[in-house]
């Protein structure tokens, strides 16, 4: 057994691959993704964070994000090419999905659409390394490895992905102080051979989203990666352009931008803004106490009180008049509409007209002047004309 074990022992060492050290011309980079731990507003989630090393300069970048989507891999491109302030010659990729849409029989790679226009927007040459070998990027496998035990431990805490990069930029500028084993220069003093072989930034950077088709539902609603995001109802059923980057998803129709959300990473998810319903609530109102999209609108205590004198002097239609209030947000800050609410309440004149009169009095700085007649329903103060008799009582009273 002795015996046989040594053969095989020996024939594995024998299959075992080699290497050849390499050295690394300037003006060139390697590109990977790396995931770890950390608590991001208060939940601990995993993190996907995108790193790009100089293999000459051993100079890096490194940028995190809630998920590795293809936004997310051109965002990481472009905020490197700001940081580093050029764009490298050639760049060397594993055979990521976001970048390789097909490998061909020839060996050679089909982009998506994607990441040729992102190429062809910076000119930068794009290389691959072989299938399953990721050694043939060595330079920044060992990166996303000292950035996770380096800047990932211990879990990193942080309000936002905003100030986490932020923290994260410093600590890639503070690296370049480090002078690594066998090199005589810092990582920043062998950077400026790097940046020298650079070519300069485009005038303006990528728009680094994905775009989608999508047609909007009879719910007002357009899906975009399994989540749902509002439109305004006026746009039913028709087909939209959708932008999805990575903290936010813009929604377009023709040559108008529409709806504007929080980028959701839950699983089929609603992401409502109240107001694209209210068009349709002020001819629905029936539907205003169950209406989804208002549900956690929380608005400030005096739309409440106005709701409640509305209705009680009103009935049905001051249930309209309060969406027509609400609409005003439309075009008016939340800030101007209750205060035009508290002044409209500290008046007694309570309508969707002295409140829309009473903002834009705010806005435009002039004093309001209210007509009293058109709130028949408020309380009348009756002044009747004095007549003689009532004096000659009084002087009769006097003689008494």
């Amino acid at each position: 057994m002795t015996i046989v074990k040594d053969y095989v022992f020996a024939a594995r060492q024998r299959q075992r691959e080699m290497f050849v050290p390499l050295a690394h011309e300037p003006g060139h980079a390697q590109v990977d993704f790396g995931e770890a731990l950390g608590v991001i507003g208060g939940v601990e989630r995993k993190i996907h964070f995108f790193a790009i090393d100089l293999p000459h300069s051993d100079a890096c970048f490194v940028k995190a994000y809630p998920a590795e989507t293809t936004e997310a891999f051109c965002d990481g491109h472009v905020s490197a090419f700001s940081f580093f302030g050029g764009v490298p010659g050639s760049i060397l990729y594993d055979n990521t999905r976001i970048a390789v849409a097909r490998i061909l029989g020839d060996g050679r790679r089909q982009p998506t659409r994607v990441f040729s226009e992102l190429v062809s927007h910076y000119l930068f040459k794009d290389r691959f390394g072989r299938p399953g070998k990721g050694n043939d990027k060595g330079k920044v496998e060992g990166l996303v490895g000292y950035a996770r035990r380096n800047f990932m431990v211990p879990l990193p805490r942080f309000e936002s992905f905003d100030a986490f990069n932020a923290w994260l930029e410093v600590q890639c500028r503070r690296r370049m102080q480090d002078r690594l084993r066998g090199h005589a220069e810092t990582i920043g003093e062998r950077l400026v051979r790097d940046l020298a072989a650079f070519n300069a930034l485009p005038a303006a950077p990528y728009d680094s989203c994905d775009k989608r088709t999508a047609r909007v539902s009879s719910l007002s609603l357009v899906r975009y990666r399994g989540n749902d995001y509002s439109v305004p109802t006026i746009y039913g059923h028709r087909e939209v352009l959708v932008r999805g980057y990575v903290h936010e998803v813009v929604i377009g129709c023709g040559a108008d931008l529409i709806a504007r959300h929080p980028r959701s990473y839950d699983k089929a998810d609603y992401v409502f803004d109240p107001l694209h319903y209210l068009a349709l609530l002020e001819h629905k109102t029936n539907a205003l106490d169950q209406a989804a999209p208002l549900i956690g609108w929380n608005l400030p205590e005096a739309f409440a009180t106005l709701r409640r004198l509305l209705e009680a002097r009103m009935g049905r239609q001051g249930k309209r008049e309060f969406v027509q209030v609400l609409r005003l947000m439309e075009t008016f800050s939340l800030e101007d509409v209750q205060a035009g609410i508290g002044a409209a309440l500290e008046r007694g004149t309570i309508g969707f007209d002295a409140v829309k009169h009473l903002v834009l009095c705010r806005i435009e700085r002039r004093p309001p002047r209210l007509d009293m007649t058109v709130y028949p329903y408020l309380p009348s103060a009756n002044v009747a004309a004095t007549s003689p008799s009532a004096y000659m009582s009084l002087l009769a009273g006097g003689h008494s």
